[in-house]
C-alpha cells in the first residue's frame, strides 16, 4: 500500500505526510530539541525521490543558517537530499563553543557531555525520526565557522556520516598529537582528552573517516581569518591551511602505515563563498557522488 502512495505521488506531484511518509517538497522550518536546547532548523525537500538521504549543512559566521539552506538546493535536488540547517546562535553558541565545539574554554577541557560536538549525534536521530526515515544515510556540511564546527565534530565526535566535508575554515584539527586540543589531539596546560594509547587510536580512526576538504582557489584573503598562534600554524590563509592540514594527514597516515579516507578538492576561480562551493558540479565530487 505505502509504495502504491508512493508511486502515485511521484506520477501526480502530489505530496503526502505522516510518521513514515513525511515529505513536502520545497523549504521549511522546523524546531529540534537537542540535549535539552531548542534548535531552530531549516528544512528543504527536493521532489520525492526514493531513499533519500539527509545533509546536515553548518552555517559560517554571518548565522544564516536558512540562507546555507538555500545554497545547498541544487545539490539536493540532484542527489536526492534533505537538507537540514540548524541555527547556533551567537549568544548560545560563542566561537569557542561553536566554531571550535566545546571542547576547551579558556584554556580548560570542557566536561565531555557538554562538548557541543555532540549535537550532530542528536540532530541525526531527531531527523530520522522526524522523516520516518531510521536507516537514511546522512553527509555533514560546514563552511568558513561551519567548517571549523564540522573538522572538531569528525576529529571529536568521530561520526559515522557517509561523508564530512569542511569547506574553506579559518583552522582544522590537526591530525597531530602534538598540537593541543581543539586544533589537534594533544594535550592543554590544564589536562588531556585522551590517554596517550586513546589519543593514538582516535588519530588513526580520524585519518580513517571519509571526509572531504573543500577549497576555493582564490580564498586567500584575511578577512575574519583566525590569526592564534596556533591557527597561524597551519598557514597564512584558508587555502594555505587546508592544504596543510591534508598533506599533514598523507604523511601520517603513510608513516603509520593507516588507512587515509580524505581527499582534497579544490574549486578554481572561487573564493570564500559558500553558495558558489554548494552550487558548483564540483560539490558532487566533493561528497562523492561522482
Amino acid at each position: 500500500m505505502r509504495l502504491l502512495i508512493r508511486l502515485l505521488a511521484v506520477t501526480l506531484g502530489l505530496t503526502f505526510s505522516g510518521p513514515a511518509l513525511a515529505w513536502k517538497v520545497g523549504g521549511g522550518t522546523t524546531t529540534a530539541t537537542i540535549n535539552g536546547t531548542k534548535l531552530t532548523v531549516y528544512t528543504y525537500h527536493p521532489k520525492y525521490c526514493s531513499n533519500p538521504s539527509l545533509l546536515f549543512v553548518f552555517h559560517g559566521l554571518s548565522r544564516t543558517a536558512s540562507s546555507y539552506r538555500d545554497y545547498a538546493e541544487p545539490l539536493a535536488d540532484r542527489n536526492c537530499l534533505i537538507v537540514l540547517a540548524p541555527l547556533f546562535d551567537l549568544e548560545r553558541f560563542p566561537s569557542w563553543s561553536y566554531q571550535r565545539g566545546g571542547i576547551v574554554n579558556n584554556g580548560t577541557i570542557q566536561p565531555r557531555d557538554r562538548w557541543t560536538v555532540w549535537y550532530v549525534k542528536g540532530l541525526v536521530s531527531w531527523a530520522r525520526a522526524k522523516e520516518g526515515l531510521p536507516n537514511a544515510q546522512y553527509y555533514l556540511f560546514g563552511h568558513s565557522a561551519g567548517g571549523q564546527f564540522a573538522s572538531r565534530v569528525a576529529a571529536f565526535a568521530l561520526p559515522d556520516a557517509k561523508r564530512s566535508v569542511v569547506a574553506n575554515p579559518s583552522s582544522y584539527v590537526l591530525p597531530s598529537l602534538s598540537e593541543a586540543v581543539a586544533y589537534g589531539l594533544g594535550c592543554v596546560s590544564s589536562g588531556c582528552v585522551y590517554s596517550p594509547d586513546q589519543a593514538n587510536q582516535e588519530l588513526k580512526a580520524y585519518l580513517a573517516l571519509p571526509l572531504t576538504i573543500y577549497l576555493g582557489e582564490d580564498d586567500t584573503g584575511d578577512a575574519e581569518l583566525g590569526e592564534s598562534a596556533a591557527a597561524m600554524r597551519q598557514g597564512s590563509t584558508r587555502l594555505e591551511r587546508g592544504e596543510f592540514t591534508f598533506e599533514l594527514a598523507q604523511a601520517v597516515a603513510t608513516a603509520n602505515g593507516w588507512p587515509l579516507n580524505w581527499r582534497l578538492v579544490i574549486l578554481p576561480g572561487v573564493g570564500h563563498s559558500a553558495s558558489d562551493l554548494l552550487k558548483s558540479d564540483q560539490a558532487d565530487q566533493a561528497f562523492g557522488f561522482k
